[in-house]
Order: C-alpha cells, then sequence, then structure tokens
C-alpha cells in the first residue's frame, strides 16, 4: 500500500534548485526554488502583495526586456519572449503565481525573484531557455526594481483611480450645490448655532477641500514619477548599460498612461522612501477631509426627528436588528471606517520610511502594500460617496427654515447699530422665551420693522459686510 501512494505523493512536485541547493516546489507552480523558500520563510498575513504591485512588476520586466534588447544585450527572440510573458504577468494573468506574504525580507528580493522565475518559465515556452536571474534581472536589482514598482504601482492607482474618483465626488457635491440654489440655513460652530450661510456654500467648502487634497496629491507625484531603476544594488549602477534608467523611464512611460522620469540621485531612491510617505501624508490630509465631510453628513441627517434633521441621505438597507424603521448613514461610516484605516496606514508607512539604513530601506512591501491599499479604499469610497450619499439626498426644508428663524445668534447683524450688549441681551430673551429673533427685537431695539427686516434678512447675512452701517434705519 506505502508503494502504490509514494508515485502519487511526488507527482505533485518536482525539483527545483538556486545557490542554496534543492528544494521541492509544486508541480504546477510557475516559480521556482527562490520563490518556494519565500513562501516557507513567511507564513505571515496569508495576505499576499496586491495586484497593483505585481502588474507594476510586469510593466517593469517588460520594459526592461525591450530595453536590453534596444541596447543589444538580450537576443532579440529572447527579449520579446520575456516581453511577452512580463506582459502577462501585468495584465494578472498570473497572479495566483505569486503567493508570497506581504511581510517578508524588508528589500522585497522574495517578490522580484518570484517575478523573475515565473516569467522566465513563461517565457521559456517558446523554446529557448530564459533565467530568471541572468536575462529576466539583466541589469537590476532588487533594490533598485521594488522602489521603481512602488513608484509606478502607486502612480498609476492615483492616476486611473484616485485622481478621477477625486473629480467624480466634486462634481457630485457642486451638482446638488446647485441644485439646491439659494437655501439659507443656520451655520453651526462648535456645534452650536452661528450665523447663516446657504446649503451651496457649505457644500462649496467641502468641494473646496477636495480640490486641495487634488491639488496636494498631483503635486507629489511629480516628485513620485522619479525613478531609480538603473542604480541596481545601492545607486552606482553596477551591471547595468549607463543608459539603462532613462530609456527604462521612457519605455514605462510609453507602456502606460502617465509620464515617469529617470532620478538623478539613485542613490536617494533606493536609500529613502521620502516620496512615497510625501504621497501617505497627502493620502492621510485626504483622509482627514473625508471623516469630516462624512461626518457633516451624519450629522445634517441625524433624527429624523431628535436629531437636526436637515437632510435626509437614501434609504439603502435596514438600520436596526431589533428597531423596525430604523435606517441609518452607511455610506458616510464606510466612508469614516476608511478614513481611519488610511490613516493608520500612514502611521506604518512612516515608520517604514524611517526603516532605510544607509544604503537601502528594508521595508519596501509594507510600504507598497500600504500605500496601494489607502489608494484603493479611497478611490472606492469617493465614489460610493458621491453615488450612494450626495445624490440622492435631500433637503428637509421645513426644519431648515424653522431653526434659521429662531436662530439668536441672528442678532449679531445689529452690533453696529444697537451695540454688543444690548444685542446679547435680545438674543438671550429669543432663546429663553423661544420665539423668534425679530419679535424680540421689534420690542427690545428700538428699531422699525421695516429696518429689522433688512437687518436681519438670512439671505443677506450670508453675504457678509457690515449690515448696519449708514444708520439705525428708524
Amino acid at each position: 500500500m506505502g508503494k502504490s501512494k509514494t508515485p502519487a505523493t511526488n507527482a505533485r512536485f518536482r525539483v527545483e534548485h538556486d545557490s542554496m541547493g534543492e528544494l521541492q516546489v509544486p508541480a504546477d507552480a510557475l516559480w521556482g526554488a527562490q520563490t518556494q523558500r519565500a513562501v516557507q520563510n513567511f507564513p505571515v498575513s496569508g495576505q499576499p502583495m496586491p495586484r497593483g504591485f505585481i502588474r507594476a512588476l510586469g510593466l517593469v520586466k517588460a520594459a526592461a526586456a525591450t530595453v536590453n534588447g534596444e541596447l543589444g544585450l538580450l537576443p532579440e527572440t529572447t527579449a520579446k519572449a520575456i516581453h511577452a510573458a512580463a506582459m502577462e504577468v501585468a495584465s494578472g494573468r498570473h497572479d495566483a503565481q505569486f503567493p508570497i506574504d506581504i511581510y517578508q525580507t524588508g528589500s522585497g528580493t522574495s517578490s522580484n525573484m518570484n517575478a523573475n522565475e515565473v516569467i522566465a518559465r513563461l517565457a521559456s515556452r517558446a523554446g529557448a531557455k530564459v533565467h530568471p536571474n541572468d536575462h529576466v534581472n539583466l541589469g537590476q536589482s532588487s533594490n533598485d526594481v521594488i522602489p521603481t514598482a512602488i513608484r509606478v504601482s502607486a502612480q498609476l492607482a492615483v492616476v486611473e483611480d484616485l485622481l478621477p474618483a477625486l473629480a467624480h465626488l466634486r462634481k457630485a457635491i457642486d451638482r446638488r450645490a446647485r441644485s439646491f440654489g439659494k437655501v439659507v440655513k443656520t451655520g453651526r460652530t462648535h456645534l452650536m448655532d452661528a450665523m447663516p450661510m446657504t446649503v451651496a456654500q457649505e457644500f462649496g467648502a467641502w468641494s473646496s477641500q477636495l480640490a486641495s487634497a487634488q491639488a496636494r496629491i498631483t503635486d507629489a507625484l511629480g516628485r513620485l514619477r522619479r525613478l531609480p531603476i538603473g542604480g541596481t544594488a545601492i545607486g552606482t549602477g553596477i551591471n547595468a548599460d549607463p543608459k539603462f534608467g532613462r530609456k527604462m523611464a521612457r519605455e514605462l512611460s510609453r507602456l502606460t498612461p502617465t509620464t515617469f522620469v529617470s532620478a538623478d540621485d539613485k542613490f536617494e531612491g533606493i536609500a529613502a522612501q521620502d516620496d512615497a510617505v510625501e504621497l501617505s501624508g497627502q493620502l492621510n490630509a485626504l483622509a482627514v477631509a473625508l471623516i469630516k465631510i462624512a461626518n457633516d453628513l451624519r450629522w445634517m441627517n441625524s433624527g429624523p426627528l431628535a436629531g437636526l434633521g436637515e437632510i435626509e441621505l437614501p434609504a439603502l438597507q435596514p438600520g436596526s436588528s431589533i428597531m423596525p424603521g430604523k435606517v441609518n448613514p452607511v455610506i458616510p461610516e464606510a466612508a469614516v471606517m476608511v478614513g481611519a484605516q488610511v490613516i493608520g496606514h500612514h502611521a506604518a508607512i512612516t515608520v517604514a520610511g524611517q526603516t532605510g539604513n544607509f544604503q537601502l530601506n528594508v521595508a519596501l512591501p509594507l510600504i507598497a502594500a500600504n500605500l496601494l491599499d489607502s489608494i484603493g479604499l479611497l478611490s472606492r469610497i469617493l465614489r460610493l460617496l458621491a453615488d450612494d450619499a450626495i445624490a440622492g439626498l435631500n433637503l428637509r426644508r421645513d426644519r431648515i427654515d424653522a431653526a434659521l428663524h429662531r436662530n439668536p445668534i441672528l442678532v449679531t447683524a445689529l452690533n453696529p447699530v444697537i451695540g454688543y450688549e444690548k444685542a446679547a441681551a435680545i438674543a438671550k430673551r429669543a432663546y429663553r422665551e423661544q420665539r423668534p429673533v425679530f419679535d424680540v427685537a421689534l420690542e427690545d431695539s428700538g428699531l422699525s420693522a421695516q429696518a429689522l427686516k433688512r437687518l436681519l434678512d438670512p439671505a443677506a447675512l450670508t453675504r457678509g459686510g457690515i449690515h448696519g452701517a449708514g444708520g439705525s434705519g428708524g
């Protein structure tokens, strides 16, 4: 019985070797010995490197094959075979062949060799023997490939996903602001009633926050586009043609919908990941803006009876397993959680960015994974917030108008005419008696109804200025 099982068991594996010796690899795996060692060495999270990073690795290897072919360092047939195989990897056809955990060797050497081995095996299908190190990794080192892949993957994710999602949310906010016209509501500071404003002004502030975030992120991309590829092990460019880095930036720009440049100082791009930390910082700032906007929506939607009740968000799902009819602001709540996760990712990326000792950062996989996760989370929640919250919200004009006309802070406009102390007394009496400010001011200010209508017009107060200038209007 034992003899009959042995061939079946062995058929599940093949023997591969690297510089450390032989070991068994799953028979159907495209990877080789170095990848298998990493799989065995790092059973940490069960999370492989993200799709965007694998895509970038494929693009880097495809570009390198083309450049090495142009430089005469690879035979044309070999270069084309590697390029074709690498583009298959970039397209996502072989993601299951990249099983190495995020928490691996800090340089990402395991993931680089994973790509080299998979691409070499795919490229060898054409007949010629392609070697993972000698051919696929020609002119490269893990130390310049992985930082380059971080930059390529993050830039592509921002350009293709995040910036369009930001623009989409801004358009949704601006569209609703225009649709609400000049509806005036009570402003709030310290969560307390303040001067009136229009709904368009409130929404406009959100849109401006997002515009500022967009500008900051776009500015950070200008530094992220600098690629250290061509620096090889530490930045000197050993074993790479001097033209390799410039040609790689040009080829990667051709393969993608964005532009890359060769870093002037490749030592910096390998030893430090400040540009990735900077981009993460801008994502952190966007997360802060996102939480602010989401919480404003939650407060404005609160109720429907015991809260502010200024807006009604779309009812997307039952809100309670025990309270029938309850509906919660689920999309803004998800947005708050996304913001919290991005802020946490930035803290980890900040620590990882510090982990550059001398000529190499050794927390590169963590930087890549967290950066791409932050970009992906933000890209998806921004669109959900636009489509499933902002686009379908309605104003509750009855609640807005009732609060506005009983807002005691309207007396601020009377300060230039009757003075701060007299205005404060009117505000306190109006609040104490739960009466409109206009009625109390008519009794206590000495001003005519005509003058008070002009001075206390909520719409006029949203335009600023000194409304009492030019006399009391008796």
